[in-house]
């Protein structure tokens, strides 16, 4: 029999007792849910079990009604990132949206392969509606150099001016007050930015006859920027002949939030050399996993653009992904849906009969 001083005493004791087999139960459970259940957990927490961000997917899960306003597209789902996509045959596309028709002449859509989402914006280059342009900050009409510089701009600024189809963001800019755009750029048939020592990165260029080239100028020699009508200086490289090629060092990079994971944001082309594909991702890769990704989708030639907290993407005027930091500049695709404006229409003309791009004096 217990005295009542004894039995006193047994009750905190079993009381502590009680909430330690609690707690370890509790800790069991969360740890099977964690392993069985992660599908149930919100995309923070995903991403913390994973050990890599998954702002893009935060800040597309931030739009409820993106279902609704842009039909066709679903927000990005939530779950974790698989191991790094090494393998000598693409992956399978588990999730496809849209697909390219005369009614969507480009097309945007939100696909997952092995489990790294991305959103891919697939531009028609037979269609002589698809139309390619570079938007400049505050509406300048040259980008931003040594000489000059109209500054930076809100991304959304930039997509409600330019009343596309798609607005990507572009290439890099220096982070001090200039804010320089990377290399030589042409855009409606024009210099928007000019210097004849340029000779790092790549840069993709639509011809006549919307031809698109890819060129290294380190290893293949300096593009011949008068003969784009459209032309963007970017990288890493990521494919070449549909293999993957990478010598980030070579082609003048030393940036390491470039060089390490981070968002990307890439553009390139199909064998064929008419179907252009700009591919934003939602969470942060490598560049050998960004150009196996490229690989997968079907591109022959790639190259990275800028990203991190630049990456942006619109659709429809509608913002599918909004960057963390203010642009110098933006790709702007227009279709049928979305026409050009007519200047642009009317040099694209002039381009096709022989008007070439003159090169600024400098």
């Amino acid at each position: 029999m217990k005295t009542p001083q004894k039995e006193h005493r047994m009750f905190p004791m079993l009381r502590r007792n009680f909430l330690f087999f609690m707690v370890v139960g509790m800790a069991t459970v969360s740890k099977d849910f964690i392993i069985n259940g992660w599908q149930f957990l919100g995309p923070k927490a995903i991403a913390l079990l994973n050990g890599r961000s998954n702002r893009r997917q935060l800040s597309s899960e931030l739009q409820p009604d993106m279902e609704r306003v842009t039909p066709g597209i679903s927000p990005p789902k939530t779950g974790l990132a698989d191991a790094p996509v090494i393998a000598a045959d693409p992956p399978k596309v588990v999730a496809t949206v849209t697909a390219l028709d005369k009614n969507r002449p480009i097309a945007v859509e939100y696909k997952t392969l092995k489990d790294i989402s991305f959103y891919q914006t697939t531009i028609d280059l037979n269609d002589p509606e698809n139309l390619l342009t570079i938007g400049l900050a505050n509406n300048a009409t040259q980008a931003n150099s040594s000489r000059s510089t109209k500054g930076d701009e809100s991304f959304e600024r930039m997509v409600a001016r330019s009343r596309a189809a798609v607005v990507v963001n572009g290439t890099f800019f220096s982070i001090d007050a200039q804010k320089q755009v990377m290399g030589n750029m042409v855009a409606g048939g024009k210099f928007l930015k000019y210097r004849p020592w340029e000779n790092y990165g790549t840069t993709l260029g639509i011809k006549a006859g919307n031809q698109l080239e890819m060129i290294t100028a380190r290893t293949e020699g300096k593009p011949k920027w008068q003969e784009h009508w459209f032309s963007i200086t970017g990288g890493p490289r990521l494919l070449k002949d549909g293999k993957i090629w990478l010598a980030p060092r070579s082609e003048g990079f030393r940036d390491p939030s470039v060089l390490n994971i981070a968002y990307r944001t890439a553009i390139g082309f199909s064998t064929q050399k008419k179907l252009l594909f700009l591919v934003a991702f939602l969470i942060p890769l490598s560049l050998q996993e960004e150009a196996t990704m490229m690989q997968a989708i079907g591109c022959d030639r790639a190259m990275n653009l800028d990203g991190g907290r630049s990456e942006g993407l619109a659709y429809h005027g509608n913002i599918l992904i909004a960057p963390d930091s203010l642009l110098t500049n933006v790709i702007v695709a227009y279709d049928r849906k979305f026409p050009a404006p007519k200047a642009l229409k009317t040099s694209w003309e002039q381009f096709q009969k022989g008007d070439r791009p003159a090169i600024p004096k400098f």
